[in-house]
C-alpha cells in the first residue's frame, strides 16, 4: 500500500489509540450485554405461552426488533472509532455483563421480569459507561450515542413494567 493511503486510513479523530482502545472495550461489553438480551427476547418470543401469548408474542418481537437494530448500531460505532467489534458468541458470552438465562420452561410474568432485569442491569452500566467515556476518555460522541441507548432501553424497561401492572 502506497504512503499516502497509508496516512488517510490513521485513524486521527482526536482521541489517542488508547483510549480509543478503551473505549471499543467498553462498547464490546455493550455489544455483548445487547446481544445476550436479544437472544433472551427472541427466545421468549419463541417460547410464551398462555392467555396473553399473542399479545406477548407481538412485544417480545417488537423488542427484539429494537435490539437488532441497537446491535448493529453498537458494532458500528465501534467501527467508527477505528476499532473492529467481535461479533462471536464466545466473545459475547466472556465480556457480557448481563446474565444469560438457562431456562425455557417459565411463565409469562417470570419471562418479563428476567427481560426487565436484563434491560435495567444494562441501564445501571451504560450509565457508568457514558460517563468514563466522556470524562476518563474525551469522547463526547460516545457519551451522547450511549446516553441515546441507555434512554431506549429506559423506554423498553418501563414497556416491560407496563405488563406487570
Amino acid at each position: 500500500m502506497n504512503q499516502k493511503i497509508e496516512k488517510n486510513l490513521y485513524v486521527d479523530i482526536g482521541i489517542d489509540d488508547r483510549a480509543r482502545k478503551k473505549i471499543a472495550e467498553i462498547l464490546q461489553a455493550i455489544l455483548a450485554d445487547e446481544y445476550i438480551l436479544y437472544t433472551e427476547t427472541r427466545n421468549y418470543h419463541w417460547n410464551v405461552t398462555g392467555d396473553r401469548f399473542n399479545d406477548l408474542h407481538k412485544f417480545f418481537e417488537s423488542q427484539y426488533t429494537e435490539l437488532s437494530t441497537i446491535i448493529d448500531d453498537v458494532a458500528e460505532r465501534i467501527r467508527s472509532i477505528g476499532e473492529r467489534p467481535d461479533g462471536t458468541l464466545t466473545a459475547f458470552l466472556k465480556t457480557g455483563r448481563v446474565q444469560e438465562n438457562l431456562t425455557n420452561d417459565i411463565d409469562s410474568d417470570t419471562m418479563i421480569l428476567r427481560l426487565l432485569s436484563g434491560h435495567q442491569s444494562l441501564i445501571r452500566n451504560l450509565r457508568t459507561d457514558l460517563i468514563a467515556c466522556l470524562e476518563k476518555y474525551g469522547d463526547a460522541g460516545t457519551n451522547n450515542f450511549l446516553t441515546d441507548l441507555m434512554e431506549k432501553h429506559e423506554k423498553m424497561a418501563w414497556m416491560l413494567r407496563s405488563f406487570l401492572n
